[in-house]
């Protein structure tokens, strides 16, 4: 089984991105995080993304390196493992300049040369402790948790997930998916994270899943059958530039896979960890330097206090387990 990684970046430093930035990111229509510099700066660590993937995951195909054209100037990259992916390679030309880094994942599955299975990766998602196969595919399908999870309404990215589930509850009926898949929604792996699916079983409707926000394992054949079934909606909302809230989310193609049957169930939470920085800086730091997990996010927020220092503590932490430059460096 042939397994790629996909992984999207942006360098906001670069002018040319700068200037058709500013040109399109005054729109009223745009959800305000979508627009945050927190969404596109770069903490510098990518290499430590490289060295992670080479230590310990090797067994990885090929990395497909997903960017609007841009490069780091240390990236090797005439290493046979790393495919150079540009937005129009893959986007429709129609839909380009895009920052709607969901409009960059609806169209991945067009990206020239993607195995048919593959693990979507933010620049933010960090592979820090040694990692199998096993820990995204079994079988052939993809590991994920299946459970429900209550999302407040006020929540900006809520009323994204809502429009998915919308999609979800028009071509998936709740009660059949989880008499087919019982053992898959009530795997007892899950632990406390599947209460809701327990509470909500005489349910009638699918509500938002858990997201655990870190590395995603795919089959390319659940975006082509999405796309088969909503490309109508998913290609009238390319044109957002930026997040909107008429978008959809990932998770859409993520629920379908998971209503469709095509995962093997996981808890993810039990080796996958989210860190917001503006809270967490500390764990985070430490969870790294331990090793606590085999995945970690670190998500940005631009209220970090002392953010200089939480970088500068946090680079400390990936050199002290990957000290050791990578084949994907200059």
């Amino acid at each position: 089984m042939d397994i790629d990684f996909v992984i999207t970046w942006v360098d906001m430093n670069d002018p040319k991105w700068q200037e058709e930035f500013n040109k399109y990111s005054g729109n009223k229509n745009n959800i305000k995080n979508g627009v945050s510099e927190a969404r596109f700066r770069d903490y510098g660590f990518l290499k430590y993304w490289f060295r992670g993937v080479e230590k310990f995951a090797p067994w990885v195909r090929k990395i497909h390196f997903v960017t609007s054209g841009q490069k780091p100037e240390w990236l090797d990259i005439n290493n046979p493992k790393i495919n150079m992916v540009s937005h129009k390679d893959y986007i429709p030309e129609q839909f380009l300049p895009t920052f709607n880094s969901v409009v960059i994942e609806y169209y991945l599955h067009k990206i020239p040369g993607l195995a048919e299975h593959f693990v979507y990766f933010n620049d933010d998602f960090y592979i820090i402790n040694k990692i199998g196969i096993e820990r995204f595919f079994k079988n052939g399908l993809p590991c994920d948790i299946a459970a429900f999870k209550y999302n407040p309404s006020w929540s900006q990215w809520y009323k994204t997930l809502e429009n998915s589930i919308k999609i979800i509850n028009r071509h998936f009926d709740k009660k059949e998916v989880m008499k087919r898949d019982h053992d898959k929604w009530f795997y007892s792996g899950y632990g406390s994270k599947a209460r809701w699916n327990y509470i909500l079983k005489p349910y009638s409707k699918f509500i938002t899943l858990r997201t655990p926000h870190n590395a995603q394992p795919y089959l390319k054949s659940t975006f082509e059958e999405v796309w088969s079934a909503v490309g109508k909606e998913l290609t009238e909302v390319s044109v957002n530039k930026f997040r909107a809230f008429n978008d959809y989310t990932p998770e859409l193609f993520r629920t379908w896979q998971i209503c469709k049957g095509n995962f093997e169930p996981y808890n993810t939470y039990s080796d996958t960890k989210m860190f917001p920085l503006l809270i967490k800086s500390k764990q985070a730091i430490k969870a790294i330097h331990d090793q606590s997990y085999k995945l970690v996010c670190l998500n940005d927020n631009v209220h970090i206090r002392n953010y200089a220092q939480v970088m500068e503590n946090i680079e400390k932490a990936f050199e002290s387990i990957l000290p050791d430059k990578s084949s994907f460096e200059l």
